[in-house]
């Protein structure tokens, strides 16, 4: 379950003289790592040969004013910096300057989001409310909705790639869809706006009530995919204005999906079962999945994928983050539900002991340790490509903190403290060294980079 009620204290804290399970140090694994995605993450985050060639100087450090030096004397041949270098600049300033209090609920924040663009955020709150704020214009309030038919909380939000609409879900099979695009600010259900509801339980193989806990536009605005708690994937054509395909998935509640990237053929999909697996929607006339993939001792609370159709990463109640390549999946795999130790997340801490455990089967690449994942369904992902070339991952934490982790070395790059309560979703800029934080203290914050005139230029 996501949302149960808790009998854990508001406030929480790692014993004293321990570092959460060494995040601070680098996991032995990390030292044998040959897999092309760390490769690939350290070309795309690293300088070109050119620009070591052009500034004279062995590999190393290099300050931001050699490197500009570098662009204006066109060192790359075109006179900017390729995707590389602009990565390696901007990758310097993580988003640790603050928090700023963006805005504050009397209600738990449970869903961050910006646009595609950068220009728009979204933040939904348990107390029935969703705001959209215009980045650009000084975080003021462009949409201040009101949802409808709530079950508990808000669980997800989804905005259009064309920022035209926004679907907003809860624990019910009732997806609401509003136009965001017209220019009221005030939208109160079906009052000011029309919150067309979309049912999701209008399948003939569906029995029973559901919740969603995730839901998610494809990259063309056409379709919407969801997890729900009756151990299904759904996919919703909003053309058609139908559901389309129900996939029995798991067994026990699908507590995240996502496509894996453009193309919307593959879906990525974590439940409590402790599996993360992947379906080819192109080849499911058997009704399986394309590959299982092991690792987590206790359920998955959320996907990210990494867009290149073959990685991802997944946050686990077995207070882990762990990176994986589709391309180990394997056709069927238990879980190792009957060897882990029983714990449920939502009553008790996380014994430290049992982070020491390890799947016997672990297909995963990478685990990155540090945060905590209890009562509620911690998000992570990784930052943007443009400004850091996903170099790091980051993730909320019931202990009030954000985390940021090295990608390739599984270090721990930060700690941001400043919320009073759980972290259930935060949100990297696309663009530029930003990083808003929601929590269940109801409050919206950011944190943004270490900003001077030497990065005002990169192009």
């Amino acid at each position: 379950m996501g949302y149960g009620m808790s009998r854990l204290e508001d406030e929480y804290c790692e014993p004293e003289g321990q570092d959460s399970d060494g995040s601070s140090s680098v996991n032995d694994e990390f030292s044998n790592l040959h897999n092309d995605i760390f490769h690939m993450t350290r070309m795309r985050s690293g300088l070109s040969e050119s620009i070591y060639k052009s500034v004279g100087t062995n590999r190393g450090i290099i300050s931001t004013t050699k490197l500009l030096s570098g662009r204006e004397v066109a060192c790359s041949g075109k006179g900017m910096f390729s995707s590389g270098d602009r990565a390696f600049v901007l990758g310097r300033y993580v988003p640790m300057n603050g928090p700023e209090l963006l805005d504050r609920m009397d209600s738990r924040a449970y869903v961050s989001q910006f646009s595609a663009d950068g220009t728009l955020f979204v933040a939904g709150f348990q107390g029935s409310h969703i705001r959209i704020y215009d980045v650009d214009r000084g975080w003021i309030v462009h949409k201040d909705i009101h949802a409808r038919s709530l079950r508990w909380t808000i669980s997800d939000v989804s905005l259009s790639p064309d920022q035209r609409y926004l679907v907003y879900s809860s624990l019910a099979p009732i997806i609401h869809i509003v136009n965001v695009g017209n220019a009221a600010r005030q939208s109160y259900a079906n009052v000011t706006d029309v919150h067309d509801g979309l049912d999701f339980s209008q399948h003939e193989d569906v029995q029973y009530s559901f919740g969603i806990f995730s839901v998610k536009f494809s990259s063309d605005g056409r379709e919407l995919v969801a997890g729900s708690n009756d151990e299904s994937i759904y996919v919703y054509d909003l053309n058609a204005n139908k559901l389309t395909l129900r996939l029995p998935a798991h067994t026990s509640d699908v507590n995240t999906v996502a496509f894996a990237d453009e193309s919307g053929h593959i879906i990525y999909s974590g439940s409590d079962d402790t599996l993360c697996k992947v379906w080819d929607r192109r080849c499911l006339s058997s009704g399986q999945a394309a590959g299982v993939l092991t690792g987590h001792l206790h359920g998955v609370t959320h996907i990210d994928s990494r867009g290149d159709g073959r990685s991802f990463i997944s946050n686990g109640k077995d207070q882990a983050i762990k990176l994986w390549d589709i391309r180990k999946m394997m056709s069927n795999a238990d879980s190792c539900a009957d060897e882990a130790p029983t714990w449920d997340y939502r009553y008790s801490r996380y014994p430290q002991k049992h982070k020491q455990l390890k799947h016997p089967h672990d297909q995963s690449l990478a685990t990155y340790r540090g945060h905590s994942v209890l009562r509620t369904l911690i998000r992570c992902y990784f930052s943007p490509a443009y400004s850091t070339g996903q170099k790091y991952i980051y993730t909320g934490s019931y202990d009030s903190s954000v985390y940021i982790y090295d990608v390739v070395s599984g270090s721990q790059v930060a700690k941001l403290k400043g919320h009073q309560m759980a972290i259930r979703d935060l949100s990297w800029h696309p663009y530029e060294p930003t990083l808003v934080s929601s929590s269940w203290d109801g409050r919206v914050a950011k944190w943004t980079g270490v900003r001077d005139e030497e990065t005002s230029d990169v192009d």
